[in-house]
């Protein structure tokens, strides 16, 4: 099996959205708020797109990751207390690549100034942020990550947009 094929055959637990020609991966543990994340994300922004929700799978191709979801959940997310709706989901070939991972974590556990990470998914190094999913502001800062901190499409990994890097903090 080639690693191409691992990895598709693999999927990880997560959510991934688009906007914008983006894509961000959420990962938290079972009940830890992406799909709730997902779900104010999609009614905040009307461009955002539902790419996958519990199951993601990667396709690395060209030195990028290409998120989708498992055929059986394609177009589902899930809304707790009314289980699965469908989404409108992009055609696959307009999925953009994986731009952007968004670790969820509780408010007490994230730093309030953060120091620049990654992390390596399949041999592709992407930023990594955490976020707290349940606050009113989580989808803004979401967007907000994706837009400054998240890989531009067709570059490299640029860690740039973190607090800090434009002087004012030291």
């Amino acid at each position: 099996m080639t690693a191409d094929a691992a990895s598709q055959a693999q999927p990880l637990h997560g959510t991934c959205l688009a906007r914008r020609g983006r894509c961000v991966l959420l990962r938290g543990a079972s009940g830890s708020g992406k799909s709730d994340l997902a779900l104010r994300f999609l009614d905040r922004f009307a461009d955002a797109w539902l790419i996958a929700d519990d199951r993601v799978l990667l396709e690395a191709r060209d030195g990028a990751l290409y998120p989708k979801a498992p055929a059986p959940l394609q177009g589902l997310l899930e809304v707790r207390g009314l289980g699965l709706v469908r989404r409108s989901v992009p055609a696959r070939d307009a999925v953009p690549p994986l731009a952007l991972i968004v670790d969820l974590d509780t408010p007490d556990a994230i730093a309030r100034i953060a120091e620049p990470r990654t992390d390596s998914l399949h041999g592709v190094t992407l930023p990594l942020v955490a976020l707290a999913p349940f606050e009113g502001s989580a989808p803004l800062k979401l967007a907000l990550a994706l837009e400054t901190i998240g890989v531009a499409p067709g570059a490299g990994p640029v860690l740039s947009g973190f607090a800090g890097d434009d002087g004012l903090l030291g």
